[in-house]
């Protein structure tokens, strides 16, 4: 690892006049790895952890808010967030293992835009919000592509708004070894909008599966789905599955997702 300095933001306003060149660091499972390995080398670290405003969750009746630095393990066990969108609660305790869960950071987690995780596409079906020290974003215009999002430079995440749904699950097939999403499904109802976004499987990473959306719409169960097929066009394929097979995962993730909704 290359030598850094390091500075303890004490709030946001702190946080973002302090980062300069360097790089915002929340639970750090990206950042400090690729440190580690040198393929990263940030001068400076800005650290997010001591800062009150980015840590809370709240729910108005219509919104559920979760702020940015809000761990993994919070999302899961909040009796607010089960409540308000409980798909959402059961998303977050299905992330890695306990450790990643107690330390990683939903803002992290979304700010990285890892094809294979799993907030995103959440976000995406829910058609949350991202709230940062500068403006307002929506899901759709947020991810841009593989680890890449709208965030300009040192633009920071706050929070996030996840407007209540009537319907919502979240279902994955789970890559045995590193626990990632090798695909995840995600699928929401609200009022007649349907929206369903898939995780893990595309090569320009999350996005809407609008050929779902329009047979769940006639009909939100998952017969609805029978016979459909993803196109394995545009999605991974490596060592851990062909295009196809994760295509034909696709299917099989949206119908468990539709049904637990």
């Amino acid at each position: 690892m290359y030598s850094f300095t390091h500075h303890a933001a004490s709030s946001v306003a702190d946080a973002v006049k302090s980062v300069g060149e360097g790089k915002y660091l929340a639970g750090g499972h990206t950042l400090i790895p690729t440190m580690k390995q040198r393929l990263a080398q940030p001068g400076h670290l800005v650290d997010l952890n001591k800062v009150a405003e980015l840590k809370g969750i709240s729910d108005n009746g219509s919104v559920l808010t979760i702020k940015a630095m809000s761990r993994h393990a919070e999302v899961a066990s909040s009796d607010v967030v089960k409540k308000a969108i409980p798909g959402l609660a059961a998303l977050a305790g299905g992330i890695g293992d306990p450790q990643v869960r107690h330390r990683g950071t939903i803002g992290g987690s979304v700010a990285n835009n890892d094809p294979v995780a799993d907030y995103p596409a959440a976000c995406l079906a829910l058609g949350a919000t991202i709230v940062t020290d500068r403006r307002r974003i929506k899901a759709d215009d947020f991810f841009q592509g593989l680890f890449t999002t709208a965030l300009e430079d040192n633009e920071l995440i706050t929070a996030f708004e996840f407007p209540h749904a009537d319907k919502f699950a979240y279902a994955k097939f789970r890559n045995p070894a590193s626990l990632y999403a090798l695909v995840g499904v995600a699928v929401a109802k609200r009022g007649s909008d349907v929206r369903v976004a898939v995780t893990g499987a595309g090569s320009d990473g999350v996005f809407r599966w609008t050929d779902a959306e329009a047979k769940l719409a006639s009909n939100f169960s998952a017969s609805a789905l029978d016979g459909l097929k993803a196109s394995a066009s545009g999605l991974n394929g490596d060592i851990h599955g062909s295009a196809e097979y994760r295509a034909h995962l696709i299917g099989v993730m949206a119908k468990r997702a539709a049904a637990a909704a």
